[in-house]
Parts: C-alpha cells; sequence; structure tokens
C-alpha cells in the first residue's frame, strides 16, 4: 500500500504498460498522473499494489474513509474507474479489498472491462463518444447524415457569430491561467443557475483542475480548449486527453451569446482539433443531455456500484450512498419525473438568487 506520491518511476512505468496492454481505449483518468495529481488534494488517497514475485502486476487507485470504506480514486468527479491489472490476472476481490484493509469499494463510472469489479455493478449506464479516428471530415459527414438540421444551424450559427461579434479563434490547448479561471467561473454559475452542486466551490476539486492543468504527460496532459471572438472568450472547455482519446470534463460558455450556441460551436472544433492531433475518441462522459444526442457517434457502458465485505463498514456504505443511488436511478429512469426534477432544481436555484 502506498500514497499516489511514493510510487517510484518504475511502477509507474509498469502501470503505464499495462494500461497499453488492455484493449479498452486509453482513457486519461486510468493513468498514473490522475492518481498523483488526486493525491496532492486528497490525503485519504492511496495505491494497492498487487505484485507477483518482485514485479508489479497490479494497482488500485483508491481513497479510503471511516471505517475503511473505499470508493474509486476521485469518485465524483472521475470519469473512468477501477484496478489496472495484468491481462489473465484476476485476484479475489475479497482478498484485494482485506489487503487493502478496506471493508468497501464503490464506483460509479467503472469502465467496461473491470472483471474485477463488474459483477457487483448495480447500474449501467453509457457514456457517449465521438469517433473521430477516420478524421474530422469523416465525422462531418456522419453528422450531416444523422444529425443534419442540427450540424446545418450550429455551422450558421458560427458563421454569425463571426459576423456579429468578432473574428473567431480556436485554440486547442491554451495555457493562459485567466482563461481557466474564467471557465471555472462560468461553470459556477452554471451550476447555481441550474440548482446544482456547484462542484467549484469544494477547494480540492478547484485545486485538482489547477494541478491537471499544469500536467503534461503522453497519456494524460490537462488541455484546455477556448473558442474566443477577437481576444474575448465566448466558451471553454477543461478535460484530459491521452494520445488516444480526449476525456471530456468541464465545458460552459458565457450567457450572453447563449443564442449563438457557442458550446456546440466549440465542440465541433475540438472534434476537428483533436483528429488533427491523431486523437481517435472524445468521451462526453455519462449523463443524458441534448448536446450529447446531437455530437454523439456511439455510446459505451460504465457502471456504478459497489462491493463490500461483511461487517459495520459494508453496512455504513450502504446507508450512506444505496438510498440515494436508488432514488436517482428511479427518477432518471422516467422522463418526466426527471424533467420535473430539474425544472423544480431550477426553480429553487432562483428562489435563492432572488
Amino acid at each position: 500500500m502506498a500514497r499516489p506520491g511514493e510510487l517510484g518511476e518504475g511502477e509507474k512505468e509498469r502501470w503505464r504498460a499495462l494500461r497499453a496492454a488492455t484493449e479498452t481505449p486509453r482513457n486519461p483518468f486510468m493513468e498514473p498522473e490522475f492518481t498523483e495529481a488526486v493525491g496532492l488534494v486528497r490525503p485519504q488517497a492511496r495505491v494497492a499494489v498487487v505484485y507477483e514475485g518482485l514485479e508489479p502486476a497490479g494497482f488500485l487507485p483508491h481513497e479510503r474513509g471511516p471505517l475503511g470504506q473505499g470508493r474509486a480514486i476521485g469518485l465524483g468527479v472521475s470519469d473512468a474507474q477501477g484496478a489496472i491489472l495484468r491481462p489473465g490476472l484476476h485476484p479475489g476481490t475479497g482478498e484485494l479489498l482485506r489487503a487493502c484493509a478496506l471493508s468497501s469499494f464503490a464506483f460509479d463510472n467503472l469502465e467496461a472491462g473491470q472483471r474485477l469489479f463488474v459483477r457487483y455493478a448495480a447500474e449501467e449506464h453509457a457514456t457517449y463518444v465521438i469517433d473521430v479516428e477516420k478524421g474530422y471530415e469523416t465525422y462531418e459527414s456522419v453528422l450531416r447524415a444523422q444529425s443534419p438540421k442540427f450540424l446545418k444551424t450550429t455551422l450558421a450559427k458560427e458563421r454569425r457569430l463571426g459576423r456579429q461579434v468578432g473574428d473567431l479563434r480556436f485554440v486547442f490547448d491554451e495555457r493562459d491561467p485567466a482563461a481557466l479561471r474564467t471557465l471555472m467561473a462560468w461553470k459556477s454559475a452554471q451550476y447555481r443557475r441550474t440548482g446544482r452542486r456547484d462542484r467549484f466551490a469544494r477547494e480540492w476539486i478547484t485545486r485538482l483542475v489547477g494541478r491537471l492543468a499544469q500536467t503534461r504527460a503522453p497519456e494524460c496532459s490537462g488541455t484546455l480548449s477556448v473558442l474566443y471572438a477577437g481576444r474575448r472568450p465566448l466558451a471553454a472547455h477543461f478535460g484530459l486527453r491521452s494520445a488516444s482519446v480526449l476525456a471530456c470534463w468541464f465545458p460552459a460558455y458565457d450567457p450572453e451569446f447563449a443564442k449563438y450556441s457557442p458550446g456546440l460551436v466549440l465542440h465541433l472544433r475540438m472534434a476537428e482539433a483533436a483528429a488533427a492531433e491523431g486523437i481517435g475518441m472524445l468521451d462526453l462522459g455519462r449523463g443524458a443531455a441534448e448536446y450529447k444526442d446531437a455530437l454523439k457517434t456511439g455510446e459505451l457502458p460504465v457502471y456504478e456500484g459497489a462491493v463490500a465485505r461483511p461487517g459495520a463498514g459494508a453496512a455504513l456504505h450502504w446507508l450512506s450512498r444505496e438510498p440515494a443511488r436508488r432514488a436517482h436511478s428511479f427518477v432518471r429512469a422516467r422522463p418526466r419525473l426527471a424533467s420535473l426534477a430539474a425544472r423544480a432544481l431550477k426553480g429553487a436555484a432562483r428562489l435563492r438568487r432572488t
């Protein structure tokens, strides 16, 4: 057992080699750099290392809470979770939890192919993806076939935005800290406007994003993309990229320009730039949204649930998470109820602002 920052370079190289050997997309949330960044802002972050002889054969990044309650590293903000194991290695789940002194292990974005934990999933969700493996022109032709009205309207708004607001400029990898602060301010306002919990009001998340914005590694780099009109930012996104996957994370835009749909324009330019960089997939994350339905070319499964060993810690995990998870699942499965809930959240947010 080690803190993320205690892993040696040899162990991290082995971690990367194990990820390269899997058939799943090389999501940057599953790389050691993400776990290291979480370890700098979450003191309870740990990594279990499974050895075969003297060689590491597996890693389980996690956070340990009261009574040994475990959770996926960065749970709540991480969009890909699970163990990193040598192909063919299948340790006993109970044995692994016991070695980690964990009474339970919770996950909400377990990636497909995680045989160790997927059988304990309570729900399967879709994460929406954009395939640009064959280039942006091919992707745009797919959009033209499956969402012709959406593409035509968005491109027309992009042209109108350029004419009426100012010459458009897109930066795929913006390094200006002021642009990141602007994005976080927009996103905080969006959370409050829609009645959702403001993630950037939590200090550890703000610090984590700041750390990752400075991270530059081949398979995990913080990437801030910004759409400008002249020098004025209109929309921005911060996410993580590997050599093959851009994990979309925090998109937002200036609501003053909402009628131009700058967030959609931004995503099209991100797809174009990602393809030019050799990235084959944009992962838009789980959670239904109209813009994802319009942009996506496919879906991948992710899983939510927990595995627990018998005892007080397992009971505490159930009481702290299961009732809320089941209530959310009940609402999500009923579109009319979900719509009513969303309107209620927005109404509550408006009341708080008055």
